[in-house]
Parts: structure tokens; C-alpha cells; sequence
């Protein structure tokens, strides 16, 4: 294999893999492996069309990068990824699951989050950067978390940033994989890591329907939505053809000052505090065109709130809430770690009353069940007796 090998003081060999051949030589020494480390890089700051643009991968000793964006089977890495006798280890594996899973179809089993294992355990700092200063004394340049990874050729200071993202995963999963076992958590983690391999695959991120997720759309008067929603569209249309984020065509922020100024002409758009000179120049046409549009079209029918939950269903859920704080507080953990808000709202709402009918309520997995089942119901049964009260 040609390997390049980064200076970045590791103690492994690294390859930047870019061909079949080395590709298969990387496969089959993963394949021999109990643990693989991963994670992914992607484009999302910067393309309207996110992809995965590197892959990387550790096992003790070597270290790999794979560029998927060059035309590679990666039919063999899928295999791995799918292998229940192999564990891939991630941090914070639901955003890279669901890009892989959308950009090559791969399914993921044998799972394990070494930043849900800290959120369990109840330790103090749970992001990578902070625990790979405190365990192994390395610092990283956040500056590349906003890196545009699917440029190419890649900085070597880049490259090394991507490589130190799994390089210490493997040290971190044994230390936190005994903690879990030491502290008779590690049942619990489990089934939060089959729930995890099971992330669906990632949906694109912009479209006409991020309009009325905008800030400030609702603060505008209906004429004043009709104006933003041309000029959203046109936006839309422009970030698509360039495959770039939308946001840089054109912040959100001067969407909603067009919106409410409304000019009419070139000088008048040229006049405005806030808009770039090259903005003006670059789109103004076309703004203004969408400007006009707006002015003269339908005003956009917002989409319905949802329901405003029942009296009792609150109650129920404030009494859940309750009582999951003071498990949260007890274990040291955050409330979520417990259960969800959204599951906490599916118990209010279906009443369980019985262990068996927890079973239909998505995410409350056999260890949740069998810890809090008997408690849920507890709590439940009280509401019937008196309503919850502050």
C-alpha cells in the first residue's frame, strides 16, 4: 500500500486511501479486527447538496482516510459496517450513521457511541475535543469543524485534524466500555446503541419547506411573507444550481430586511444598511424581480399548529417530567438520558397501565422498561387518583 504518512506526532501509520487497490488492503485488515473506530466528514456548510466527503477509520496501529468521493466500490467497507462480530465506534454516531446510510445504503450493526457512553456515565464533558484534551493531552483546531471537506486537494493540516477524530476513539471505548461495566451500565448502553445503528438516513437539509422555519417569518405581516417567500424560492433556485448553502448566496437575516423594505429600484436597493455592495450588484435584478413577485402574488398560507395538548395529558406529562428530574438528579445524569420528551409525551397521551403496554411506545427500549416501567405506572396511576400540581 502507498501510504502518506501525516507528521502529526502520532504513534500509527496513516493512509490516505484513493485507489481500489489500497482499499482492499485497508478491508482486510479491518476485517481481522474486534473494534473499528470511525467517523465522517461532510460538506454541509458549504454545498446545498450535503455528502460525505472522507470516511475515516482506526484500528490499533494504523489509521486510514478514505475519499468517497473519488470513484471507489466501497461494497467491502458496507460489509464491515454490517458485520455484528465487528464494533464500529463513533462519537456522536447519529449524524454519520444517517449519512452513510444516505450516501452508500450501508447498514450499521455492533455499534458503540463512546459520547453516549459519557452522557450515561454522567461524566462532566461529553464532546471529543474536550475529552481527547483531558484523557490524552491533544488539542485540535475547532477551526475545521466548518472545514469545506469536499474540496480538493486537501490541507495536510486538515487531513491530520480528520485523522485525530477516530485515532483515540479505540483508548476512549475501552476506558468507557469498563466504567459502563463497573457501574452496571452497560446493558442500558446497548440498546441506546442499537437504537442508534438504526438512524434513518439523512434528509437534505434545505428545500421550500425550511420557509416557515425561518426566524422572524411570523413576525412579518402576510404581504410581507408573500415578498420573503419569492425571495426564498429565488434563493432556493440559485443555492441548487451552485450546489451551495443557502445561506451563503445570502444570509436569512437580509431575506427579512428586503422583505419589510421592499425596493423598487436598483438605487433603492444600492441605498440599503445591512446589503453588501457585491450582493447588490451580483443579484439585484433578480431580488428585485422576486421583491415585485412577492408584491403582486398570493400571500403564503402558513402550515397548522399542532394541537394544543389536552388538560390531562399535560398533567400527566408535567408528573413524568417530575419524576424524571429526580431520577436524572439522583444518577447524575442528564434528563434525557432518562427519557425523552418525546417519550414522556407518547406515555402521557396512551396511558399505559400495564408493563405490556409500554411495549408500543417507540424508544422505550427493554432496559428502560424493566428499570422504569414499574415507576412509569406509578406515576401514571396517581393522576388518576388526584392531577398533577406544581
Amino acid at each position: 500500500m502507498a501510504d502518506k504518512t501525516f507528521a502529526d506526532g502520532l504513534h500509527s501509520n496513516c493512509s490516505f486511501i484513493t485507489t481500489q487497490d489500497q482499499l482492499s488492503t485497508a478491508m482486510r485488515a479491518l476485517a481481522a479486527q474486534p473494534f473499528v473506530a470511525v467517523d465522517t466528514e461532510s460538506n454541509s456548510f458549504h454545498a446545498y447538496r450535503e455528502r460525505i466527503c472522507l470516511i475515516q477509520l482506526s484500528i490499533p496501529g494504523l489509521d486510514f482516510i478514505v475519499d468517497p468521493l473519488l470513484s471507489l466500490d466501497l461494497s467491502a467497507l458496507g460489509e464491515v459496517f454490517a458485520n455484528p462480530v465487528i464494533q464500529k465506534v463513533f462519537h456522536a454516531a447519529e449524524q454519520d450513521v444517517a449519512g452513510l446510510r444516505r450516501d452508500f445504503g450501508f447498514a450499521l450493526a455492533n455499534l458503540f457511541d463512546t459520547m453516549w457512553a459519557a452522557r450515561i456515565l454522567g461524566w462532566p464533558q461529553i464532546g471529543l475535543v474536550d475529552l481527547m484534551w483531558t484523557m490524552f493531552g491533544v488539542r485540535t483546531d475547532k477551526k475545521y469543524q466548518r472545514y469545506n471537506w469536499g474540496k480538493r486537494p486537501l490541507a495536510p493540516e486538515a487531513l491530520a485534524y480528520a485523522r485525530r477524530d477516530t485515532h483515540y476513539l479505540l483508548p476512549l471505548r475501552e476506558r468507557l466500555a469498563k466504567e459502563l461495566a463497573e457501574k452496571g451500565r452497560a446493558e442500558e448502553a446497548r440498546q441506546v446503541f442499537i437504537q442508534l445503528a438504526h438512524t434513518p438516513a439523512a434528509k437534505p437539509p434545505f428545500g421550500p419547506d425550511g420557509f416557515w422555519r425561518m426566524k422572524g417569518v411570523r413576525d412579518l405581516s402576510g404581504r410581507e411573507q408573500a415578498v420573503l417567500w419569492q425571495l426564498y424560492l429565488w434563493r432556493d433556485r440559485v443555492a441548487k444550481a451552485q450546489d451551495r448553502a443557502p445561506f451563503r448566496v445570502i444570509a436569512d437575516s437580509m431575506l427579512l430586511m428586503l422583505a419589510r423594505a421592499c425596493p423598487r429600484t436598483p438605487a433603492d436597493l444600492a441605498a440599503m444598511r445591512g446589503i453588501p455592495a457585491q450582493i447588490a450588484r451580483r443579484y439585484g435584478q433578480a431580488l428585485l424581480a422576486a421583491i415585485a413577485a412577492g408584491q403582486e402574488g398570493p400571500i403564503p398560507e402558513p402550515p397548522p399548529q399542532p394541537p394544543r395538548p389536552e388538560e390531562a395529558d399535560m398533567q400527566r406529562f408535567q408528573a413524568l417530567r417530575a419524576w424524571r428530574q429526580g431520577v436524572a438528579a439522583q444518577r447524575g445524569v442528564a434528563a434525557d438520558v432518562v427519557l425523552s420528551n418525546a417519550m414522556l409525551w407518547a406515555l402521557a397521551k396512551r396511558r399505559p397501565t400495564t408493563l405490556a403496554d409500554l411495549e408500543g411506545i417507540e424508544g422505550l427500549d427493554p432496559w428502560k422498561r424493566s428499570s422504569y416501567g414499574s415507576d412509569i405506572l406509578r406515576v401514571l396511576r396517581r393522576q388518576v387518583v388526584g392531577p398533577y400540581r406544581k
